[in-house]
């Protein structure tokens, strides 16, 4: 699945089955090449971010969550990665040998474990294991 395909995916409680939110961006953990939680849109209450650990199914259609008692305010690392500065799409591409590679457009990720499989870049596909580290002004990957 492709972070696209799955942007604006309903969240729904399995508990009640209510709405808790949407899903507005996915937080990334470059070292792990894997989405470690989703921030969401539309939630109630002042906590947006749901840990990865935390979903129940990530399907074609929607996201489920036993209930928007597990969605969290980022703290430490976790509020790092949330950091718009360290968002994936749009993040510049650069390998550890300085070249540039384009942009990030959009990611392949298994919607069963969040494991990043491949980005796909203005410059072409980059695959997870190159991955090395997400920063504020760009995502370092090592040359294939």
């Amino acid at each position: 699945m492709r972070f696209s395909e799955a942007k604006n995916h309903p969240v729904v409680g399995t508990g009640s089955a209510d709405t808790v939110g949407k899903v507005k961006s996915f937080v990334v953990d470059a070292a792990q090449a894997r989405v470690v939680a989703l921030v969401l849109a539309k939630a109630a209450g002042k906590a947006d971010t749901l840990l990865w650990e935390d979903i129940t199914s990530f399907g074609p259609d929607a996201v489920t969550v036993s209930s928007a008692d597990r969605l969290v305010e980022p703290a430490g690392e976790l509020a790092v990665l949330v950091d718009k500065k360290h968002a994936v799409l749009g993040k510049r591409v650069l390998t550890d040998a300085g070249d540039g590679l384009g942009e990030v457009k959009d990611v392949e990720f298994d919607p069963a474990g969040g494991a990043i499989r491949t980005l796909l870049t203005s410059g072409g596909e980059v695959a997870a294991w190159q991955l090395i580290a997400l920063g504020s002004y760009a995502l370092m990957v090592r040359t294939a």
